[in-house]
């Protein structure tokens, strides 16, 4: 197929970037106020660009791309109300952006007026179809409309000498431009400015349509990062684009091959496919033990901050942020982290399974980690019994129980909360209707023995019964035998449990395992003696083999 051709690779034989880890937190830029918010149906107003300016400086950027002053009266307008409002934070830098034509930056220069620092963003299209197709410019000319404004611009700032001037220059474009034209306008730039080491030009590198593989930005960037004069004197900033779906790799490899610096969105909105996401690069770099240098802490918060803002949805899928990132329907996930929960402790690091950071980092609880539909198993359902109710199941009953909560979302669809399981639950073992009805008991020392009287009530008849055995549960068996009831004890296990967020109404649970002629199956008891829980237990598990449900 001729009509799309592969992206030329870079010529970087000594390429260094694939050896290199990221060890620290780039400078970030968030330009959710304007690259984000002029994607948007319906740009923000004044309110709700404050909000986000607001919130922004809370989650702790120092450097926030604002507005383009010149684009609108609102752009204008917001870019004066939060300087004379004095709305900025002393350690945040405001940045504004224009494209490189006289009377755009002018206006521009002038919204900022009485700032205390300012970043002023100016950039040109670089690569050869805007070039060619758009300007109908040659090389030379390209490079003199960047210099020029420039030069404008430098002029401009020396008329405000009470703020703190820094200049960005993007070769727009520059992920599809020749790298030695790249090369030869950002110096050209840097040096009308003047950039030392103290005098710091932000030299981005947007890859303002993705164009290739992640690898071919590192390249670019590193090739950049090697070549540029005055290297000292520069900032090298990535702003990713997600054409390809690779916005985030992209500028990972980026900060590897030699940039200091990062400009994107949070949850990626953006032109096209969005910006870079910022949210995501943080928090991969958190989960790799490095300080992002940003407060996610309360996501849930800041994502509904968001989508007020944008009038824009997060979808529920979104990396760290959506609503079932943490969520797992399929049982085998269910099962492991269950048990990645069990034996997690708080002062080793993170290894639960499926669960690639801790929920709780970002705000999030664990109610809402395993949820049960008709894709579940065993172990979501007693992860949520357990969770929810304290009911910590034996192995052999999650099993059992487990093809129950299946046949009732096969047949009702849908998902299930841990208030329907327990209803299922109580239905099962511990409400199901009752031929033989458990009154009371009364326990007595046979010799070494244990002996049992129980108080029953069948078929609406009270009835008494004895038995002896080796302990309450054996003696039971026997006392139940008086009445034409054999069956056998395979397995017996206890917990406790408490019906309340307090602590309080604490129970005892049983559950006793049962074999008789027609199979066998698990029958539950709770009571605040436990004694008196295991014997509510062997009852249940009689009255599901009498209802002819006690093989599961």
């Amino acid at each position: 197929m001729d009509k799309y051709r592969p992206f030329r690779q870079v010529a970087l034989a000594d390429r260094q970037w694939p050896n290199r880890t990221i060890t620290g937190h780039p400078v970030w830029m968030s330009s959710d106020l304007r690259d984000g918010n002029q994607s948007l149906f319906e740009p923000m107003d004044l309110e709700r660009k404050m909000r986000m300016f607001d919130m922004l400086c809370e989650i702790g950027f120092k450097e926030i791309e604002v507005a383009f002053p010149s684009a609108s009266q609102i752009e204008f307008d917001f870019v004066r109300a939060l300087i004379e409002e004095k709305r900025i934070p002393a350690d945040v830098s405001i940045e504004v952006l224009t494209a490189a034509r006289e009377h755009l930056i002018r206006r521009t220069m002038e919204s900022l007026r009485g700032a205390r620092r300012a970043i002023v963003h100016v950039y040109n299209a670089t690569s050869r179809p805007f070039r060619e197709m758009v300007f109908g410019m040659k090389r030379d000319e390209v490079v003199r409309m960047a210099v020029d404004a420039v030069s404008l611009i430098r002029e401009l700032a020396a008329e405000q000498p009470e703020t703190e001037w820094v200049l960005e220059y993007s070769p727009e474009t520059f992920s599809s431009t020749e790298l030695d034209f790249s090369l030869e306008i950002c110096n050209a730039v840097t040096e009308v400015w003047g950039a030392t080491k103290d005098n710091r030009v932000i030299i981005n590198l947007p890859a303002t349509v993705e164009v290739a593989t992640p690898n071919v930005y590192a390249d670019q960037v590193e090739w950049m990062h090697r070549s540029l004069e005055r290297r000292d004197g520069v900032i090298l900033s990535l702003h990713a684009h997600n054409d390809r779906g690779t916005a985030v790799a992209a500028t990972e490899l980026g900060l590897m091959a030699g940039a200091e610096r990062v400009e994107g969105c949070l949850f990626g909105n953006g032109e096209r496919t969005g910006n870079v996401d910022i949210v995501t690069l943080a928090l991969n770099l958190h989960t790799q033990g490095v300080d992002s240098g940003l407060d996610f802490s309360d996501i849930n918060k800041i994502a509904r901050t968001v989508e007020h803002c944008n009038q824009l949805p997060i979808h529920p899928r979104h990396p760290y942020v959506g609503d079932l990132v943490f969520t797992a329907f399929s049982g085998s996930h269910q099962d492991a982290i269950r048990k990645g929960f069990a034996r997690q402790k708080p002062d080793e690091p993170w290894g639960v399974p499926y669960l690639p950071i801790d929920p709780r980092d970002v705000g999030r609880n664990y109610d809402s980690v395993i949820r049960v539909n008709s894709q579940s198993g065993k172990g979501g359902i007693a992860y949520l019994l357990e969770n929810g109710y304290g009911m910590v199941m034996p192995r052999r009953l999650q099993i059992e129980f487990s093809s129950v909560v299946q046949k009732h979302a096969d047949k009702e669809g849908g998902e299930l909360s841990a208030q329907d399981i327990w209803r299922i639950f109580s239905a099962v073992y511990l409400d199901a209707s009752s031929p033989l009805r458990y009154l009371a008991h009364h326990l007595f020392e046979s010799g070494e023995r244990q002996g049992i009287e129980l108080v029953v009530e069948r078929d609406g008849e009270k009835r008494t019964c004895t038995g002896i055995g080796n302990g309450p549960i054996d003696a039971a068996v026997h006392a139940l035998m008086q009445m034409g009831i054999s069956v056998r004890v395979t397995g017996y296990d206890e917990s406790s449990m408490s019906l309340s967020s307090d602590g309080g109404n604490a129970m005892a649970s049983a559950f006793i395992e049962i074999a008789h002629e027609r199979g066998g199956g698990y029958g539950v008891g709770m009571d605040a003696n436990i004694v008196t829980a295991a014997v509510r237990a062997l009852f249940s598990g009689v009255n599901r083999m009498l209802n002819g449900k006690g093989d599961a």
